[in-house]
Formats: C-alpha cells, sequence, structure tokens
C-alpha cells in the first residue's frame, strides 16, 4: 500500500513540475484515487492543507467557437 500511495504522489508531484513529494502531493494523491479515498477518508494529513471543491454550475462550459 505504501508503494501505491508514494507513486501516485509522485505522480501528482512530476504533475506540478515538483521534484520533491511534500504532504500536498500526498493528500492529493489520496484524494483522486478511489480506494484509498475510501480507505483514508478519515485521516488528517499535517500541512496537506483543504483540497478545493468547485460545484459544477461555476465552471465555465468551453464551447468550442473562436472569437474574431
Amino acid at each position: 500500500m505504501a508503494t501505491d500511495v508514494l507513486e501516485l504522489a509522485g505522480n501528482a508531484a512530476r504533475d506540478n513540475n515538483k521534484t520533491c513529494i511534500i504532504a500536498r502531493h500526498l493528500q492529493l494523491a489520496i484524494h483522486n484515487d478511489e480506494e484509498l479515498n475510501k480507505l483514508l477518508s478519515g485521516v488528517t494529513i499535517a500541512q496537506g492543507s483543504v483540497l478545493p471543491n468547485i460545484q459544477a454550475v461555476l465552471v465555465l462550459k468551453k464551447t468550442g467557437k473562436v472569437k474574431s
């Protein structure tokens, strides 16, 4: 299980163009994996900060049209 978490956290760090894994990357990795999120839902990660939760209504939909 530890290798899975570290692999996902490493991917999150690489996605953010970082070379070191920090607590934020661990939290992102756990939150984005369905099984780990269910298993570790009650765990608090120090220095992990809060994950953003943007309502779907607030997200702009791209129409693909180009304005001239």
